[in-house]
């Protein structure tokens, strides 16, 4: 692309959301209908509580005020370590208030995740909940405080209690200009390499998500969506709570899914959407399927079946922590062919390029390449991670998504495998290198390969093979001491389900593990 042009496109999107940023975006919502309900929270214990626009917005700019008289200043960075909680929301509101930039992690990250992700980050404090503070007590020594949610462990550690921060003068904020290309938050994503990126977006994309989102699912004011899936992550952050929050809706927040609370409380509040996972359809399959009000599920394809069996049409995308939003999608009037992940989203560009260097056409399968413009339509960065960024986008700002795809008749794309490294067990995209070096760290192995089993609920999970070294002996132990450094060392969905020792590994012609030989060996898991 002409580097002229390029610039007057990246100056014309930047140029879109000009006086805009998130706090400007609720302030919309709060001056039309402030007393409405935005956000309403259905514990498994205790009751409901339901947060207008204007509660919501009181109680973020109060929480932002807490952490300023803490420290807390425009720029720093804020771990928001949290289940899916009213404080989760209105943390995260708070830092967007205050100009900080909120760092939400996943929760099942044990220690030697949390002491990355605060030095990586430079964090200046963490927002976590009594369950997960002795873990964030030894493993983020640098910080300059923590918060918890629980008043009562939080005088007994002698931490900020999160009431203290909720009784912060909101008045009293600083003020400060609505900036769209200052940073807002940072996710962090598995890749192939041994350590997650920081995956770095700024106002603007949380603005570009929340619109576009809306627009693909022609969501409006008077629309009702559920969120269970965990709100670290892009889909309930973006796909779900900012797509609401663009349009005035409304969204009711469960800590995690329930297949047995799910059409109670569809019912309950007469919900039009959701997001939806294959976990999710799965578990609520047996179920018998009552009269409802959704009009449609958005999923990782469109299924027929799934259609038929709950009387629902369905929206078919895909879309990544990088993009924000999809950058494929289907469109509700016209889902296509059944497996379809839809066609190229009109607010980006695509490249599908095969091994041999072309673009791909019909039938064929290749390399999926996204084009947007970085800050707004893609992600900032991966924040302090040149190597990274560099590798990530080619000279005419095409960013590899290490995902393959194919072109089927009339257009439609299909999701077909990833190019690199990664399993998917569940909704999370882990990284067989990351599981790899952990197992190396025993001194146990001499060489070893993690590879996805299927399952039939979480689609796939990590086992690994392993090729003793010199130094181990007794096999069970072997296996038992492994699984034992993983779970210390590993998120629980990161550890692998099964230990296989063996020889030798199977080598492609390049002597690289023949990882496709070994998934080839592995059964079906039915049930846990």
């Amino acid at each position: 692309m002409n580097k002229v042009l390029k610039q007057d496109i990246e100056h014309s999107k930047t140029q879109s959301f000009d006086g805009q940023d998130i706090p400007w975006l609720l302030d919309q919502w709060v001056q039309r209908s402030g007393d409405k309900v935005f956000m309403q929270w259905e514990p498994f214990t205790g009751s409901p509580q339901a947060w207008s626009f204007l509660r919501l917005q009181r109680e973020a700019r109060s929480v932002a005020a807490g952490l300023h008289e803490c420290g807390v200043r425009a720029g720093d960075f804020v771990i928001i370590h949290l289940d899916n909680s009213p404080e989760f929301v209105l943390s995260w509101f708070a830092c967007a208030e205050l100009g900080a930039v909120a760092v939400s992690t996943n929760t099942h990250s044990v220690a030697r995740d949390m002491s990355y992700f605060a030095e990586h980050t430079a964090a200046v404090c963490v927002i976590t909940q009594a369950e997960y503070v002795e873990m964030i007590d030894s493993a983020c020594s640098e910080l300059q405080f923590v918060v918890l949610t629980d008043s009562v462990e939080a005088e007994r550690r002698e931490h900020i209690s999160f009431a203290s921060l909720l009784a912060g003068d909101g008045a009293a904020l600083p003020a400060r200009v609505a900036a769209p290309m200052a940073n807002l938050s940072v996710q962090f994503t598995s890749g192939t390499t041994s350590r997650p990126k920081a995956v770095l977006w700024t106002h603007a994309n949380g603005l570009w998500g929340a619109k576009t989102c809306a627009s693909h699912m022609r969501i409006g004011a008077a629309d009702r969506t559920l969120v269970y899936m965990p709100l670290f992550h892009t889909n309930a952050q973006t796909y779900s709570m900012l797509s609401t929050l663009w349009v005035g809706g409304m969204f009711v927040l469960q800590p995690k899914f329930s297949a047995s609370r799910f059409w109670p409380l569809s019912l309950k509040y007469q919900l039009t959407w959701a997001s939806m996972i294959p976990f999710a359809m799965k578990a609520i399959g047996p179920q018998s399927v009552p009269e409802h009000s959704y009009r449609f599920w958005g999923a990782a394809a469109n299924v027929p079946a799934i259609c038929q069996r709950f009387n629902i049409n369905m929206i078919g995308w895909w879309g990544m922590t990088e993009t924000l939003t999809h950058g494929i999608v289907t469109d509700i009037d016209h889902p296509g062919p059944a497996g379809t992940i839809g066609r190229v989203a009109p607010e980006y560009d695509i490249q599908i390029r095969t091994e041999q260097g072309h673009l791909a056409g019909p039938g064929e399968r290749g390399l999926l390449f996204i084009r947007g413009v970085r800050g707004v339509s893609l992600f900032k960065e991966y924040y302090r991670n040149d190597e990274a960024n560099s590798g990530a986008f080619d000279d005419n700002g095409w960013f590899e998504t290490g995902d393959i795809v194919r072109i089927g008749e009339g257009g439609y794309l299909f999701f077909s495998d990833r190019d690199k490294d990664m399993l998917k067990v569940g909704a999370e995209n882990v990284a067989a290198s990351e599981i790899e070096s952990v197992v190396m760290q025993t001194g146990l192995a001499e060489e070893c390969a993690v590879v996805a089993q299927q399952h039939a609920m979480l689609d796939e999970v990590p086992v690994v093979f392993v090729i003793m070294n010199d130094s181990a002996s007794d096999s069970a132990d072997v296996e038992a001491a492994i699984i034992a450094h993983c779970q210390e060392n590993l998120a629980s969905f990161k550890v692998p389900r099964s230990v296989f020792l063996v020889d030798t590994l199977p080598r492609s012609t390049l002597e690289k593990v023949a990882k496709n030989v070994l998934r080839k060996g592995l059964p079906k898991i039915t049930a846990d």
